[in-house]
């Protein structure tokens, strides 16, 4: 009976450890006067991307390859978390001339 609580406690432990696991990081981009600033960034698989729009008006967020497409409401924010290797060029589909691009480096 005690080796069951063990195990039972065992699985507690790990259940613990695995929501506590450090996620990556989150970048900002800021959007301000039609552009993301900064428009390069370079990031690790894992961390997350957060726009934060400053202008008076919605921007989105979206990737040319189509895999995301984030909305970004006037003075808030959004967020996609980039889960592989990659260089990513993306573009507000309101101001196709707004343009960034993210590397995604699978290093640690």
């Amino acid at each position: 009976m005690l080796f069951v609580g063990r195990r039972a406690a065992l699985i507690v432990l790990a259940q613990a450890l695995a929501v506590a696991a450090p996620a990556g990081e989150i970048v900002q981009v800021k959007i301000s006067d039609l552009a993301f600033v900064p428009a390069e960034i370079t990031v690790n698989v894992g961390d997350t991307v957060e726009w934060v729009n400053e202008d008076f008006i919605d921007h989105t967020a979206t990737a040319k390859s189509g895999e995301w497409d984030v909305m970004v409401p006037a003075g808030k924010s959004g967020q996609v978390q980039l889960d592989h290797a990659a260089t990513i060029t993306y573009f507000c589909r309101v101001h196709p001339g707004m343009t960034g691009t993210i590397r995604v480096s699978a290093k640690r």
